[in-house]
């Protein structure tokens, strides 16, 4: 196991994993107590960094995102060593001003899951973790300053609503949503609360495909497709850019979320 360690975990679709970004990969499979994960782990190197690989939907988008492994998925990660979690997603806009391309470095969620598995303390022992500020802010500086440099079209901070799909939302929903959030998906709960669990560094790269249903612009596949692609480009290049960035010591609350936080 000592062969497949690495620092840093990277959940995202499978668009965004591209072989020559890698050194140096093997595939590892890990059992957990929470089953399996989406799919194989791939463990190698990136921009100098040791690096794991998970497709969050398994290879072929195969597992909808209700139906996505986290707990397995996060628990594999922090047996790597894995202690700063990197996900990059597609999201929707619920705001005139977060256009289709734009990525947001969200700093806050809401929960509108349903029926997830959204904890690893279910008992006896009760744990209460803090989520007053649930990313990290040490990995959020560090990308939104490589962004900055890339000249990627990027905000710092912003509120992701995360709901249960696999359905999208009816535009009554989306009008009620856009009050309160600035993004909408469906896999960031609880793999973020997770995360903090384990007391790993989280952030997310929420890239905006289209506007939610809100706002009455018919969008063709073709183009959330063309948007898709620049998206998973800009997704790539950020996180290599990053990467040499990222401090080798945390200093950041998220290494001690545990602390005080059982009963």
């Amino acid at each position: 196991m000592a062969a497949a360690r690495a620092d840093i975990g990277i959940i995202g679709g499978s668009g965004v994993y591209d072989p020559a970004m890698f050194t140096g990969v093997r595939r590892v499979r890990l059992h957990t107590p929470y089953g399996a994960t989406s799919d194989d782990i791939e463990v190698g190197r990136m921009a100098g960094a040791r690096v794991a690989f998970l497709s969050r939907h398994g290879r072929g988008h195969r597992l909808p995102p209700h139906m996505v492994p986290f707990r397995a998925n996060l628990w594999a990660l922090k047996e790597l060593g894995v202690s700063r979690v990197i996900s990059p997603c597609a999201v929707g806009s619920l705001q005139e001003g977060i256009r289709p391309g734009d990525i947001v470095l969200v700093d806050q969620f809401i929960d509108w899951t349903r029926r997830r598995d959204l904890t690893f303390f279910d008992g006896p022992k009760t744990v209460h973790i803090s989520g007053a500020d649930p990313f990290c802010p040490e990995l959020t500086r560090t990308f939104h300053e490589a962004a900055r440099k890339l000249k990627l079209p990027v905000r710092k901070g912003g509120t992701y609503l995360c709901i249960e799909g696999p359905r999208f939302s009816t535009r009554a929903e989306s009008r009620m949503f856009r009050q309160f959030a600035d993004v909408i998906g469906m896999t960031l709960v609880p793999e973020a609360q997770l995360a903090r669990e384990l007391e790993m560094c989280y952030l997310s790269i929420a890239t905006s495909t289209d506007y939610d249903v809100w706002a009455d612009r018919p969008v063709s596949v073709k183009e959330i497709l063309k948007v898709l692609d620049q998206n998973v480009a800009n997704a790539r290049r950020l996180i290599v850019r990053a990467l040499p960035a990222v401090p080798r010591r945390r200093a950041c609350p998220c290494k001690d979320a545990l602390e005080g936080a059982e009963l």
